[in-house]
């Protein structure tokens, strides 16, 4: 197996499921987003861009039977910034790879794509995969393109594969630095005894997922046959409000949440259907939120 990104968030999750199965993994990642946690030694690692001749090169020798791409640049305030910056990175470094993949002998491809960036304002919730696209943002615009690129290779040159459409993934190792990831953010901020900021008025709904259950979802869809865009999330909508409460209340804090002014572009509702999900991959979220939010708080103190 090849995963590029495999140092990020989702990645070392993913990479460390994968090797206890037993599967041979070359992490390919350039460790711009690297989540600070060491790809063990198990795997081969190459430390580059996926659009260089340097991955490319590594993927054609590894011979991969599958190929799961997690390497982007995230984050939807950035990219309204600076959506030819997004667009190079997660349109054209994902168009390199899929021709170096049908040179590699077309093995199954696995792309992590995005629910709510994708589906924007969606009229119908839980949202299914049929539901037109109508991102808000660069970022949900660029996940289109590839699955789109995806859909062209696939009738041109008959690669199979699957687009992962997750919902807001949220777990251990997820930088809490930046701007996106509101859960490691919150997890940061109230170990440092300041409350949670919440944008909006905070009634704006998410499907949150834990990411052990994503890395979950991408190893089934590594080995199935399954084709095109699946939701990965748990159809439940949960406030941002309610979270930011939830992980005061477990970080034993006395303080309401901080609210600052809504981002453009931001979606006031969304929750996916992972109908799809549980039929053809045969699998369904494990990890209930308020487990989830004590295990990521709990790993974040253990770093502090």
């Amino acid at each position: 197996m090849v995963v590029t990104g495999g140092a990020g968030f989702i990645g070392t999750h993913t990479v460390a499921l994968l090797l206890a199965e037993g599967a041979k993994v070359l992490v390919i990642d350039d460790l711009r987003h690297a989540c600070g946690v060491e790809v063990p030694p198990e795997a081969d690692r190459v430390e580059a861009e996926i659009s260089t001749p340097a991955a490319l090169q590594s993927l054609a020798r590894f011979q991969p039977t599958a190929v799961l791409h997690l390497a982007a640049q995230g984050g939807v305030s950035r990219s309204l910034r600076d959506p030819a910056g997004d667009a190079l990175n997660n349109v054209v470094g994902t168009l390199a790879l899929l021709r170096a993949v049908v040179d590699a002998g077309r093995p199954r491809f696995v792309f992590a794509s995005s629910g709510g960036a994708i589906y924007g304002r969606a009229r119908r919730l839980p949202t299914r995969e049929t539901a037109p696209a109508r991102p808000l943002a660069p970022y949900g615009a660029a996940k289109l393109a590839g699955e789109g690129y995806l859909g062209m290779f696939q009738r041109t040159f008959k690669l199979s594969y699957a687009a992962l459409r997750y919902g807001n993934v949220y777990g251990p190792h997820q930088d809490g630095t930046g701007e996106a990831g509101m859960v490691a953010i919150s997890c940061r901020r109230v170990l440092d005894d300041l409350p949670p900021r919440v944008t909006g008025t905070g009634e704006q709904t998410r499907d949150f997922v834990y990411v052990g259950d994503v890395a979950r979802a991408n190893v089934l869809a590594l080995a199935a046959t399954v084709q095109g865009p699946i939701n990965i999330g748990t159809g439940r909508p949960t406030s941002i409000m309610t979270v930011a409460r939830a992980l005061t209340a477990l970080g034993g804090l006395q303080a309401e949440p901080e609210f600052v002014p809504a981002r453009p572009g931001e979606v006031p509702a969304s929750y996916l259907d992972p109908a799809r999900a549980q039929a053809r991959l045969s699998w369904s979220p494990q990890v209930a939120l308020q487990e989830g939010l004590a295990l990521t708080l709990e790993s974040f103190r253990r770093s502090a």
